[in-house]
């Protein structure tokens, strides 16, 4: 396949120079329909009622190359607003020239429209559900075309499944849905076409700048277009958002490049350009797209090349990790009452079968591994032989520390509590949360301070701990990042989700939330947000390995593990001294 190679500055050059006050735009060669050239073909509509959307009925329309070859995957774009766009980008003979130029590879052109609720009373107007699905956050959109749409074309079309052969694109609203649906979805979506997108504060839009500087980056090519006579509305300026984006991308080493212009809030000068920016999306196609590297963070951790890996599979529920001094990792499968080590050497072994739910689990300076019992209402620990001894009975109990000088603390979701245990059994008040919902616990690297998350908020909760092992001075402390509508729990799929927290020697927080794992500096704040390895729910994290720098997580039935330059201090182990935050 030849593919055009296109330069920037060639493509700047193919701009309009000028626009009047009409923004009169000449046709692009490739927007004409050329002799010679094998037409595709549009088909449709055809009607859509979804469940992700309830009751909401959409059109869609499918094209087809003349090119398509059903024995073999074919990539996929997809483009938001249905055939009404594709005709005003005139996407049918754009896709029926550079597909025969062979600059962009046959493919599937699948054209939807946003859904409408329709009223009751044929005198009313239908509930227009375009800005929600659009210009909302989160992976909802994501997954109704992944378990909705993609599915139903695929019935009759031999789509592509892998990403790197998926682009989606939009304007407006349909552009910032385009890239959140990669942004979510990395893994099935790439390449992202985004004109006069609507990156401002009309659903909480404004915030991508910020979580594309904090996330590590993902491998998704994306060109803007914008116009600097853009909206400028309550929700925000879209020219300037466009380039807060532009500008954020650059800062996390995406492949990204734009057009601007002087023009308004229309398609008339994305449609002047179509062709040149599908040629830049699909340029060296097939060879991946990869996650860029972006320059050095404050909060440096990042390896390049490393990812996370599979390290187990296949054991139900997994509610907590722990990790013991030889840097063996731990972890219980909640459901079956079991609890797993995995060895250096990377073997995963059965070591204790409790019979009953296990969840919170971890080590303490005695060597023992200390299990939260719920079913019988008890926290029992266990010897390397498997031998089990009662710490306290008749409690609730969530997630459990051991430190270094034996104290146990523990926390009670149900009465909102987190507990200290006193004379070996004896359990005591240590703070009740009345409006919260106390669920992992962890100490600073000297263990002076504990945080406590709250699974149904986005901050944590800091305080001092006494000599005498009392706490005090709590306050709220760290703020996660949020956004609604991300898949979280089956209860609450749009909770923070911070289930566990890993620590490093540096003071860095590792908090495990639905957005993805948040690293907070010892002030609270969010540097960085990892990729989580899947899109499922994190239960547990821990650092583990030889040198402890290696960062463990559970998720659903499985064991994820990747290396960062970083290294864990466990709450067992002797208190180390942090260095003093940058303020």
């Amino acid at each position: 396949m030849r593919i055009a190679l296109l330069s920037i500055g060639l493509l700047l050059l193919t701009l309009p120079s000028a626009l009047n006050a009409q923004e009169s735009y000449d046709p692009h060669p490739d927007s004409i329909k050329q002799d010679g050239v094998p037409e595709g073909k549009v088909e449709g509509p055809f009607t859509w009622h979804s469940e992700i959307y309830p009751g909401t009925v959409r059109e869609y329309w499918v094209y087809v190359p003349a090119q398509y070859d059903a024995s073999n995957p074919t990539p996929l774009f997809v483009v938001q607003d249905g055939l009404g766009l594709a005709n005003q980008w005139k996407l049918p003979i754009v896709l029926d020239n550079l597909i025969h130029q062979g600059d962009v590879p046959a493919q599937i052109g699948i054209f939807i429209g946003h859904g409408q609720v329709p009223p009751t009373n044929e005198n009313a107007q239908p509930r227009f559900n375009r800005s929600f699905e659009y210009d909302s956050l989160g992976d909802r959109y994501a997954r109704f075309l992944l378990k909705e749409i993609l599915p139903e074309v695929s019935k009759t079309y031999n789509l592509s499944t892998d990403p790197n052969d998926r682009a989606i694109a939009g304007t407006s609203s349909g552009a910032i849905c385009a890239f959140n649906v990669a942004w979510t979805r990395p893994n099935e979506f790439r390449r992202v076409l985004s004109t006069i997108g609507t990156y401002v504060d009309l659903r909480g839009g404004g915030a991508f700048p910020t979580l594309i500087r904090k996330f590590e980056p993902k491998p998704i090519r994306v060109f803007l277009q914008d116009g600097s006579n853009d909206l400028d509305l309550y929700a925000g300026s879209w020219w300037n958002a466009n380039q807060t984006m532009l500008s954020a991308l650059n800062f996390a080493g995406y492949d990204v490049t734009h057009a601007w212009g002087e023009g308004g809030h229309n398609n008339k000068h994305s449609a002047s350009i179509i062709p040149d920016a599908l040629r830049w999306l699909w340029r060296d196609y097939p060879d991946p797209i990869k996650a860029g590297v972006a320059p050095k963070r404050r909060t440096d951790i990042l390896i390049p090349g490393e990812d996370w890996e599979l390290v187990s599979d296949g054991h139900l529920g997994q509610s907590g990790l722990a990790v013991n001094g030889r840097g063996e990792v731990f972890f219980s499968a909640a459901e079956s009452g079991s609890i797993h080590k995995i060895a250096i050497d990377g073997t995963v072994s059965s070591v204790v079968d409790t019979g009953t739910r296990i969840d919170g689990i971890a080590f303490g300076p005695d060597g023992k591994l200390y299990t939260c019992q719920n079913d019988q209402k008890q926290i029992i620990r266990y010897d390397e032989k498997g031998t089990s001894e009662v710490v306290v009975d008749d409690t609730s109990s969530a997630k459990i520390i051991v430190l270094n000088d034996g104290t146990v603390y523990f926390t009670d979701p149900l009465s909102h509590c987190v507990w200290q245990v006193q004379n070996g059994s004896e359990k005591v008040l240590a703070k009740a949360f009345p409006d919260a919902s106390p669920y992992e616990i962890a100490a600073s690297p000297d263990q002076s301070f504990l945080t406590v998350t709250d699974s149904l908020a986005f901050t944590t909760h800091s305080s001092l701990r006494n000599s005498d092992g009392s706490l005090a001075h709590w306050q709220e402390y760290g703020l996660l990042e949020r956004v609604d509508g991300v898949e979280g729990t089956p209860a609450n799929p749009v909770i923070s989700a911070a289930l566990d927290i890993a620590v490093d020697t540096e003071g860095r927080m590792y908090v495990v939330t639905s957005l993805g794992i948040q690293v907070l500096d010892p002030l609270g704040r969010v540097h960085l947000i990892l990729n989580k390895p899947q899109s499922g729910v994190i239960q547990g994290i821990t650092f583990g390995g030889p040198d402890h720098d290696r960062l463990y997580v559970s998720s659903r039935n499985q064991i994820y593990s990747r290396r960062i330059k970083a290294k864990g201090v466990h709450a067992w182990d002797t208190p180390v001294s942090p260095p003093k935050p940058g303020l």
